[in-house]
């Protein structure tokens, strides 16, 4: 399993070739899809809790 670190990283070099081969719109596709994903596998393992911020 990756650390922290080694995530961002990651993610950063993702983005950084989004950005480089796709443009601007392709940087930010990636980086919105990338959130979603991100805040998907929070609610899947558990550290999210959606229903919480729902009854707001």
């Amino acid at each position: 399993m990756m650390n922290a670190a080694t995530t961002g990283l990651v993610a950063g070099m993702a983005l950084g070739f989004a950005g480089y081969f796709g443009g601007f719109w392709a940087f930010l596709l990636v980086l919105v899809l990338g959130a979603v994903g991100l805040i998907g596998g929070l609610a899947v393992q558990g550290d999210l809790d959606l229903r919480t911020r729902r009854q707001r």
